[in-house]
């Protein structure tokens, strides 16, 4: 069978569940691809799996950084492929799950991003960025690379200033980089799983129903202590959905209440994109789960699919 499996879903779809039963089915290990589930002392509201929740199977690119450091999909990539690749070469099942787009499609393509030593020029931007204003970046983006300046919105300054910062020390438009790097054969050849609901309301409580969860868990509790500890509020990974909207409440700007509602508002929005993403891979076999379907039915899907592709 495929030494690779990758398992791709909206939030609260059941991939971690999923994972760890065809890592154990199939002699596998589980790597995550989850841009938060990569920070220590963030648990709850990342619906990290517990000890119990991994049954014994190993489990890897969890806690791998600090809350205030800025994590990339570039430096996911460098750490997850060595990891990958170790596993297939000790004849066991690399089993990817996550529902970080970019990061499993980057991560499988094997897309190219060299870091940068330390020049400057993104403090320089940035230092530009505050004094100018974004309209005046990305009036200066459309002026050597418009096709980025006409995808990226005013309010995405961090992909504008990545585009102008490639630009600046490589000579190289991000736009040409992404071409370049799309003609390029994929690093790995995985069989592709996604999972779906059929009834869209079944998702929709699936997620509010981890927030209640995360809430009785103690999360507010769990951001509190980050606060505590000197994690910045407008740190990268405080901006997480379930993160970002409860610091606003411990700040006095809304009641937990409504903290909790918008968590689900947003979580609800972001599995929509997610699925968005995520079917546009045509290589993806979607597993349905219907009205009062179970984890067990799902996994059987999964068997049959995996049987299938083996023949």
């Amino acid at each position: 069978m495929n030494p690779i499996i990758c398992i791709a879903g909206p939030t609260a779809s059941g991939k971690t569940a999923l994972a760890v039963a065809l890592a154990r089915e199939f002699g596998g290990e589980v790597v995550s691809c989850d841009s938060m589930q990569v920070y220590r002392r963030m648990d709850i509201g990342t619906a990290k799996p517990s000890l119990e929740e991994r049954q014994g199977i190993v489990h890897h690119m969890l806690d791998v950084a600090e809350p205030e450091e800025d994590f990339s999909v570039s430096r996911y990539c460098a750490m997850a492929a060595p990891i990958v690749e170790d596993i297939v070469a000790r004849g066991k099942t690399a089993v990817i799950a996550g529902g970080t787009g970019l990061y499993m499609d980057s991560l499988i393509k094997g897309n190219g991003f060299a870091p940068f030593p330390a020049t400057g020029v993104r403090e320089r931007l940035e230092a530009e960025a505050d004094e100018v204003g974004m309209e005046v970046m990305l009036g200066r983006l459309a002026a050597v690379d418009p096709a980025s300046a006409a995808r990226l919105h005013l309010a995405d300054r961090k992909r504008i200033l990545r585009a102008l910062e490639v630009y600046y020390e490589t000579g190289e438009t991000i736009t040409a980089h992404n071409l370049r790097t799309q003609a390029v054969p994929p690093r790995f050849t995985p069989l592709w799983l996604g999972l779906d609901f059929e009834n869209r309301r079944d998702l929709y409580d699936r997620i509010d129903l981890r927030v209640d969860l995360m809430l009785e868990q103690g999360l507010v509790e769990e951001i509190r202590g980050l606060l505590a500890s000197g994690i910045p509020p407008k740190a990268t990974a405080m901006q997480a959905i379930g993160y970002k909207e409860f610091v606003a409440a411990l700040n006095g700007e809304r009641t937990l209440d409504e903290a909790a509602d918008l968590v689900r508002q947003s979580s609800r929005r972001y599995a929509k994109r997610q699925l968005t993403w995520f079917r546009r891979n045509r290589a993806i076999h979607w597993l349905t789960r219907g009205p009062g379907m179970g984890a067990e039915e799902i996994i059987q899907q999964a068997r049959q699919i995996i049987c299938d592709c083996d023949k």
